[in-house]
């Protein structure tokens, strides 16, 4: 007896055009996320850009929002890789309507529309808030180290920049001196041009010495910068002569993002970006997001406080930090905006009594108080809630989604995009409550 199989023939035609419900089934993330996109979302910001009429109708604005933000919650954010799933997954063509977008109209409406994209944060966190799974009760608060898209090695200290660029400007000298002295037979032989251009392999070096200058002369002017600030809050007569502004020598500004700086991270020194997160403790929803450009969290409680009651309309009960956050001006700011707070005041080393050396704080300090109340408390402190909410949401976002890496670079681009990278989480989380 042969054994009988299914028939299996795909280059049969089909009779009648499928459904994309034939392909999906019911209850997956791509139908919740083109829905929301299409009946809940205000994209109005997006399309009231498109006023000409002339020209080939271009694709919808609301389908290449959703194809954004559903590749976003797959852990897919290169516009190459998402055109590449509105042809090969039909999950993505769930979502597009089986429209296939290519890389470059992918990109550019991104860039375009980067802002309003962005923007969307505070949409989906308000619907999640309706969905009951952001109560604020407790909100931890925690930073990490995101690479930016440039090389560490394409950065220069500026004591380097000094030497660079006498290397660099006699180098050009003496190839101009060349020039000038041969001027006279090359212009025989080159009768349409001046006679006295680089040569083509030179003009790197030329356009490098150019660069160096530039980075060299924003460090100068970040120094001044400083120097004047803390001169004012000495409360120094602007009549006196200001000192001249030193720059330190080990000050380093990347040719390629100057707004990244070198961080240190799990792996080593990295250029890197500091993103924030402030996430509620019901259900992992992130309720403020930032991107900095140091390495230290502590100027960034307050304001990521302040952020949160912007976006929901209200403040947390209560606000956990880990001991990078730490400081009096954070703790009393907490108070006055009264905010019960858990803030870490050292690590503390098992078995030892590094606590007690290695807590900041004088007795009677804010502090040494907070040291108290997290010590009274034990493991039933709300403490311990920081580390189960917040440490999760940078290990879905970087482990299970793969975002390691910033695609965009400056300090206000990659502001964005990291928003964009929290509205997808806030998505899933609001597409697991709504299930």
């Amino acid at each position: 007896m042969v054994k009988r199989f299914r028939e299996w023939n795909p280059k049969q035609v089909w009779l009648l055009p499928p459904s994309v419900d034939e392909f999906i089934p019911e209850g997956h993330v791509a139908h919740f996320v083109r829905d929301l996109v299409a009946d809940e979302l205000d994209l109005s910001a997006i399309l009231d850009t498109y006023r000409e009429e002339r020209g080939y109708p271009p694709f919808h604005p609301a389908m290449m929002v959703g194809l954004l933000l559903y590749a976003y919650t797959q852990g897919i954010y290169s516009s190459r890789r998402i055109a590449k799933g509105c042809i090969e997954r039909m999950d993505f063509g769930a979502v597009t309507g089986f429209q296939k977008p290519d890389f470059r109209t992918i990109n550019l409406f991104r860039k375009r529309h980067l802002a309003a994209l962005g923007g969307l944060f505070t949409q989906v966190l308000s619907l999640c808030r309706k969905s009951g799974i952001a109560s604020l009760g407790h909100v931890a608060l925690d930073g990490t180290k995101v690479k930016a898209n440039a090389s560490k090695h394409k950065a220069m200290s500026y004591d380097r920049m000094e030497k660079a660029e006498g290397e660099y400007a006699e180098l050009v000298k003496g190839w101009l001196d060349q020039a000038e002295v041969t001027d006279l037979a090359e212009d025989v032989r080159f009768r349409d041009k001046q006679g006295d251009e680089l040569p083509a392999w030179a003009a790197n070096k030329v356009e490098r010495m150019k660069r160096i200058r530039e980075a060299k002369a924003a460090l100068e002017q970040e120094a001044a910068e400083r120097a004047e600030a803390e001169r004012k809050a000495k409360g120094k007569d602007d009549e006196d002569p200001p000192e001249p502004p030193k720059v330190d020598p080990k000050a380093q500004r990347n040719f390629t993002d100057p707004e990244s700086r070198i961080m240190p991270t799990k792996d080593g020194f990295q250029q890197c970006y500091n993103a924030q997160a402030a996430v509620d403790a019901d259900a992992q929803v992130i309720v403020a997001c930032e991107v900095v450009a140091t390495s230290a969290d502590m100027a960034q409680l307050l304001p990521m406080v302040d952020q949160v009651k912007r976006n929901t309309g209200r403040k947390p009960r209560q606000c956990s930090a880990d001991a990078g956050f730490c400081s009096e001006e954070n703790l009393r700011g907490l108070e006055e905006r009264r905010i019960r707070g858990y803030v870490a005041t050292g690590r503390q080393k098992h078995g030892t009594k590094a606590a007690l050396n290695a807590a900041r704080g004088k007795a009677g300090s804010l502090i040494a108080s907070m040291r108290e109340r997290l010590k009274q408390g034990g493991w039933r402190s709300p403490y311990r809630l920081r580390k189960q909410t917040v440490e999760p949401v940078f290990g879905q976002i970087k482990q299970a989604r793969g975002f390691r890496q910033f695609l965009l670079r400056s300090l206000a681009k990659v502001q964005e995009e990291w928003r964009m990278v929290c509205t997808a989480h806030n998505l899933l989380k609001l597409a697991k409550a709504r299930a």
